[in-house]
């Protein structure tokens, strides 16, 4: 039997991330005017002021035009018969793949408020992972090495997914 579950993490509490969200629109519009009318002072007389004014309103308003739909970031895990696939969704629009990894190559797995996460946590040379949104959700954390490299990826799973997670671990990797 197949084993198969897709997760998508939102942020709960997200009004903060919408109010920037809309204002970062509004300010890539008005930078980008501003930046225009700039440049029609230039054809009258060439002022290098103006110019660098121009520059930074119109970069702006490149740069929020590019970043901004990360304020609407969702995580999206899926599992499928002992692999574990991690992606990054953007404004449900972009998505960005963050790695796969086999379960049964986990050397530790387990809440993030348990004994073993913290003795972990302080390790020389461990790579953190953080791909969750919600501070105050149920964290769980998977260490492996791969290469002489230690990793620790810390996610938000629902119930379901840890008890698929927890089938396909090898003996012992769970830590409570």
């Amino acid at each position: 039997m197949d084993h198969f579950m897709e997760e998508v993490v939102v942020k709960q509490r997200r009004g903060l991330n919408e109010v920037l969200y809309m204002l970062s629109n509004v300010m890539m519009v008005v930078m980008a005017l501003f930046g225009m009318m700039l440049i029609s002072l230039l054809f009258g007389e060439f002022n290098v002021i103006v110019l660098v004014l121009t520059l930074l309103m119109l970069g702006g308003a490149a740069f929020l035009f590019l970043r901004k739909d990360r304020l609407r970031t969702e995580y999206e895990y899926t599992f499928t018969n002992g692999e574990l696939d991690f992606a990054q969704v953007f404004n449900n629009q972009k998505r960005k793949s963050l790695g796969t990894m086999r379960v049964q190559n986990v050397e530790a797995f387990g809440p993030v408020d348990s004994n073993s996460f913290r003795k972990m946590i302080n390790m020389q040379g461990l790579k953190r992972k953080n791909w969750f949104l919600n501070r105050d959700a149920a964290l769980y954390f998977f260490y492996y090495q791969k290469e002489s490299n230690r990793t620790m990826i810390v996610c938000e799973p629902s119930d379901e997914l840890v008890t698929l997670i927890r089938k396909y671990l090898p003996r012992g990797a769970y830590q409570e």
